[in-house]
């Protein structure tokens, strides 16, 4: 049985022991009782299955009109059942007429009472109407004025859960228009960076196959270029390979135990090679610290992106110095260089997918799409931690903070 026939159950036979229990003070016989219990229940009842079929035929009309139907059902109810039992008790008929003024002016009453609850009641529900009607909009209705919140309990709690689902619902579609043209740009930049290298190797093997290389040696630089370019070409791949897992959220941290000094070491000496040909110096300032949990692949592979990014803007005869720390409660690593610092306006997108921070779409000696700091970060920010730049005296400071704890959460 549902709440509405349990609550229903019980009003009448509440109201059925106190008809009963006045009837009995009063001195009324229980036949007598029963028979003006039953003619009077019995008109109310049909007055109220009369309002049933007319507010099922009103039933598209607005919430004001249904109830005006259900008061107008009930107070006639009220009114039918008294004249009905007065009737059924002969009594005289200035008393039936009399009966009868009262029973009309409190009915009238009532429905003017009932007319101005369902007046404030119909505002409420304009008021919700107001607050659903914004929830679609997005940002076209952010400059009106916020509805006035309904003055009914219930409505004003489901006005407030929709107000906080149409905050949700914008927040979505601005951060769903920030990815769409995150990916718009990655597909531009990659679309120029791949055709580049396939370009080349294009070339190339027209040249090989047209027997331009005809002595060894010129076949030999003909090969290292391919070499070059494949090797460019699968970086790229494997750049967006890793970004795409990224997003999706798809990548999977194997977390391990380890020391981030041990970490930087191997970082360092991928690097030195690079650096060494580029005439910049690595220097390394690590503390002990305790070992965290960190799954060395990503981490390597961000210290790696930051070291690369560090070697290659700075000049010949400059220094990356690579400082690493550890607080107990999170431990951090910093790559400095000297590449004469990052334009203000330029440090809010370093992080952006396919950003350079240069005009040129594809620099000399450059490899990749710009996506190793995107990656960089989406690794860190999959370990828990978050990575940051500012720029220094003589060029810029990337930090990579990782929380000590992050095996335990």
């Amino acid at each position: 049985m549902s709440r509405a026939a349990l609550r229903t159950a019980l009003i009448a036979a509440v109201g059925l022991a106190l008809a009963v229990g006045v009837a009995v003070l009063n001195g009324k016989s229980s036949a007598d009782t029963m028979s003006l219990i039953g003619i009077a229940a019995g008109g109310a009842l049909a007055v109220g299955l009369l309002g049933a079929g007319l507010l099922h035929v009103l039933r598209r009309e607005s919430v004001a009109v249904s109830l005006m139907v259900v008061a107008l059902s009930s107070v006639t109810a009220v009114m039918v059942g008294a004249w009905s039992a007065g009737r059924a008790m002969f009594l005289a008929q200035e008393d039936l007429h009399a009966l009868s003024v009262v029973v009309i002016a409190a009915g009238t009453v009532g429905l003017c009472v009932a007319l101005v609850l369902a007046e404030l009641v119909a505002i409420a529900s304009r008021s919700l109407d107001e607050v659903a009607s914004r929830l679609g909009q997005g940002g076209e209705g952010s400059d009106q004025p916020s509805p006035r919140p309904p003055s009914l309990r219930e409505f004003a709690d489901l006005a407030a859960r929709l107000e906080d689902t149409s905050h949700r619902l914008e927040a979505a579609r601005a951060h769903e228009q920030a990815l769409d043209r995150s990916r718009r740009e990655l597909v531009s930049w990659v679309s120029h960076d791949l055709r580049t290298p396939l370009a080349g190797i294009h070339a190339i093997s027209e040249a090989l196959v047209d027997g331009v290389a005809d002595d060894p040696e010129t076949f030999a630089r003909y090969l290292r270029m391919l070499q070059a370019e494949s090797d460019r070409l699968s970086v790229l791949i494997e750049d967006l390979f890793e970004l795409s897992r990224i997003h999706a959220g798809a990548v999977r941290l194997r977390l391990e135990l380890v020391s981030l000094d041990e970490a930087v070491s191997d970082a360092l000496a991928a690097a030195d090679p690079l650096a060494a040909a580029k005439g910049v110096q690595l220097v390394g300032e690590r503390q002990d610290g305790e070992p965290i949990h960190i799954s060395p692949p990503e981490i390597g592979r961000v210290l790696g992106n930051l070291l690369q990014n560090a070697v290659r803007e700075t000049a010949a005869g400059g220094r990356v110095i690579v400082t690493t720390g550890n607080d107990g409660e999170q431990a951090w690593v910093s790559v400095a260089d000297a590449c004469g610092g990052i334009s203000p306006e330029d440090l809010p997108r370093v992080f952006d997918t396919a950003f350079r921070g240069e005009r040129a779409r594809t620099p000399s000696g450059h490899v990749g799409a710009g996506l190793g700091l995107a990656i960089a970060r989406g690794l860190v920010e999959a370990h828990g931690g978050d990575i940051s730049v500012a720029n220094t005296d003589t060029g810029c400071r990337f930090t990579v903070c990782l929380p000590a704890d992050a095996g335990r959460r």
